[in-house]
């Protein structure tokens, strides 16, 4: 790797570092340029989603307010992600590359629609709970769950927007506020990509030149990340998720 593409690898880590924090899909950034510069696809992904890991640390840390009071609900989703990322990684290593093409803008826009609908979905949840007298699952309840695990599978595989998959979920199926739920967000993404990095880091090659430098961008991308996403008014925070969503959705039809 040249000086210069270590210097965009860099770069690429420190806006996927901020962009995770804030919304996810900080992979649109770093594993295209991982490409870029030669590493073959598989061993991009894997290195990538080592490197990644310590920007979702940092990004949990900076929303660690946010965080407070959320510990039995991050131990039953965390354990939720656990499984999920650790399948989702045995199958990038057994499945072609193009098993998940196909069904991953689908799972976007899907998600982007959630993201969307959002207040209006919690209204008709909301009024539909008092009509039957139930009380709201203080943790989202099954559906959650499985949607939770069912989006680690894919975070553990590939894990561009991801962390929107997340958001929409437990947008609509938790009653907190957007920001309590990003930080929830972040602390499950990192855990996602940790479980997949400790399985790649045994049977997968990396490219440590890309993950050391991708961590350090990270890093640093996960405290910028922080400081201005706890800052964005819900409806700006959901404006952001639909464009991010909406370019993951461009880029992965291109290819």
């Amino acid at each position: 790797m040249s000086p210069a593409e270590a210097v965009a690898v860099l770069a690429a880590g420190i806006g996927a570092g901020t962009i995770n924090t804030i919304v996810g899909s900080g992979t649109l950034i770093t594993f295209p340029v991982l490409l870029a510069v030669g590493l073959p696809p598989v061993t991009a992904n894997v290195s990538n989603t080592l490197g990644l890991v310590p920007g979702s640390i940092t990004g949990a840390i900076g929303y660690r307010r946010e965080l407070a009071g959320q510990r039995d609900r991050l131990l039953r989703l965390g354990a939720a992600c656990l499984i999920g990322g650790s399948a989702g990684a045995i199958l990038l290593v057994n499945l072609p590359s193009k098993a998940f093409h196909a069904i991953v803008p689908v799972l976007i826009a899907l998600a982007l629609a959630m993201v969307v609908l959002q207040p209006r979905l919690t209204r008709a949840i909301q009024a539909r709970r008092e009509r039957s007298g139930s009380a709201a699952p203080v943790h989202g309840g099954p559906f959650l769950l499985l949607g939770i695990l069912l989006a680690s599978v894919y975070g553990g595989y590939f894990g561009a927007a991801q962390g929107v998959l997340y958001m929409s979920l437990m947008g609509v199926l938790l009653d907190e506020t957007l920001q309590r739920i990003n930080g929830l967000k972040n602390v499950l993404a990192a855990m996602v990509n940790g479980v997949a990095a400790l399985f790649f880091i045994v049977i997968a090659h990396m490219d440590w030149a890309a993950v050391g430098l991708i961590a350090a961008g990270a890093t640093i991308g996960g405290l910028i990340g922080a400081r201005v996403g706890r800052r964005l008014p819900p409806t700006a925070l959901r404006g952001l998720i639909v464009a991010v969503g909406v370019a993951a959705i461009v880029q992965l039809l291109l290819k």
